[in-house]
């Protein structure tokens, strides 16, 4: 993987922590709503780790946050 997909996997996973913060949900919880362990859950929002995820999951979990999809992808530089 480049450096450049690394980064964007990187801030997908800060954006999703964020949202999930913002809804005043824990980690477990959120992976208990769109059915992945917390585990996972943990790896997506690390930023440190590469870990990709499937569209499936990621629509799952823009439902379980009632966050447009598209918003994820908002990366602020």
């Amino acid at each position: 993987m480049d450096e450049k997909r690394i980064r964007q996997f990187r801030e997908l996973g800060l954006t999703i922590s964020y949202y999930r913060k913002l809804k005043g949900l824990t980690q477990s919880e959120l992976a208990q709503n769109v059915g992945l362990s917390r585990t996972h859950i943990s790896n997506i929002e690390a930023p440190q780790v590469k870990t990709s995820l499937s569209l499936e999951s990621l629509f799952d979990i823009a439902d379980a946050l009632d966050v447009p999809v598209k918003d994820f992808f908002d990366f602020r530089n």
